[in-house]
């Protein structure tokens, strides 16, 4: 089917047939009606100069007019039909409208080049020769008006068909281009709203992370302490007391971080578009204010207040870190001791800094517990080594975890300086 483009000014498809639209089908049927009684009216004179009768003549004119209802689905036959009738001089109307839609549809325009000369041919040879009698004058006049003739049946009809055309296939595209720009719109929100949906995964986790690392050793000492109280409540009240201020001590801190953390992201609300980045602000934000190496030594001064043996073995010259690996280095060592309280109370802890050019290592390292040695039943969700890795990986570090081979276990982190 080739289409003219004028049955797609609506959407969806409601006509009959071949037609997209009603409309189109009304339009067309009234111009073949229309056609039908002028090639009839045309078909009467006709009639004799063939030597039929004139029923026979008028019969023939109506079926040649109706062809123009089949416009839409073949241009080209109507236009053949159109210039085969020219010798009968009938069918004005049909060769006019038939170039229109020839020259408005999707065909090739050699082929539409092609039926346009040869109805300009037709039309001026059957004007020159029926009027070379009838007009008196030299034949300079009659060749001019055949030539007039020709041109206003032919020429405008096809200009108009090709500016429609060109028109329909611009209005086509621009909606097309629409569509896909409609399309990409739609794939960047997705898109967006992905990014929104990794950075508010991204704040959980890392908010996770920090509550975390703020809690758990805190509350681990402060458990290793109270099983400490418990033990020796009866036997050493002295001692039960000290470590009843260091419990009141632990529990003071860890408040203290907790509502440093609760401060930062209890921002103001931001808009829907930028809350996920301000609350990735607000958590970075944490960062900046947390620990560093400074505070290492009170970091190991608690572990050892609470019974365990550790050892800090520092190498090079300290340098100047960012904020964020400062916090990381601390927290790597403050996770490895708490798992040192969880998992081996009694044993002797080993913590190796190393200040090399360009980067920092740490290392915790414990040896087997001792037989002994109690622990505090500290729970364990698992998350300490996975959130140290997190935090090593997202600077671009190197994290190794695993037991070693005198029984123990060690925590190394290779972290860059800059």
């Amino acid at each position: 089917m080739t289409s003219t483009g004028e049955e797609r000014d609506g959407a969806g498809r409601d006509g009959p047939w071949w037609w997209e639209r009603r409309r189109g089908a009304v339009l067309d049927v009234g111009l073949g009606v229309v056609s039908a009684v002028e090639c009839a009216v045309e078909g009467i004179p006709f009639a004799p100069e063939a030597g039929v009768p004139v029923w026979v003549g008028v019969v023939f004119g109506v079926l040649v007019g109706a062809v123009l209802v089949l416009r839409r689905r073949w241009p080209i036959a109507v236009v053949l039909v159109g210039i085969a009738v020219t010798p009968a001089a009938m069918g004005f109307l049909l060769g006019v409208v038939g170039l229109y839609t020839l020259a408005a549809c999707e065909v090739p325009r050699r082929i539409t080049a092609t039926l346009a000369s040869m109805s300009l041919a037709g039309t001026f040879v059957v004007t020159y020769m029926r009027t070379r009698g009838d007009v008196d004058g030299e034949g300079a006049l009659v060749f001019v008006l055949s030539a007039f003739m020709a041109v206003a049946l032919t020429v405008p009809p096809v200009l108009l068909g090709l500016y429609v055309g060109a028109r329909r296939r611009l209005m086509e595209s621009l909606q097309e281009r629409a569509d896909s720009l409609e399309r990409e719109l739609s794939l960047l929100a997705d898109r967006a709203e992905e990014r929104a949906e990794w950075a508010r995964q991204e704040e959980r986790t890392r908010i996770a992370r920090e509550m975390h690392d703020v809690v758990a050793h805190r509350v681990s000492l402060m458990v290793v302490h109270a099983a400490a109280l418990q033990a020796v409540a009866g036997k050493d009240p002295a001692k039960a007391v000290r470590n009843a201020a260091l419990v009141g001590d632990m529990g003071r801190q860890a408040l203290t971080e907790l509502r440093e953390m609760l401060g930062v992201l209890r921002a103001p609300e931001k808009p829907v578009r930028v809350a996920a980045s301000a609350s990735v602000a607000a958590v970075a934000a944490v960062g900046e204010d947390g620990p560093s190496l400074d505070e290492l030594e009170v970091l190991v001064g608690q572990s050892r207040a609470a019974g365990m043996s550790v050892e800090v073995v520092v190498q090079g010259e300290r340098g100047a870190y960012p904020a964020e690996v400062e916090q990381t280095a601390y927290r790597v060592v403050q996770e490895a001791l708490t798992n040192c309280h969880k998992h081996a109370p009694g044993a002797r802890v080993v913590v190796r800094l190393a200040h090399r050019e360009g980067e920092v290592a740490m290392q915790v390292e414990n040896g087997p517990c001792e037989g002994e040695a109690r622990g505090a039943d500290l729970p364990s969700g698992g998350n300490g080594l996975l959130g140290m890795r997190e935090r090593v990986l997202g600077l671009g570090g190197v994290f190794v975890s695993g037991p070693t081979d005198g029984g123990g276990f060690k925590v190394s982190a290779v972290l860059p300086s800059r």
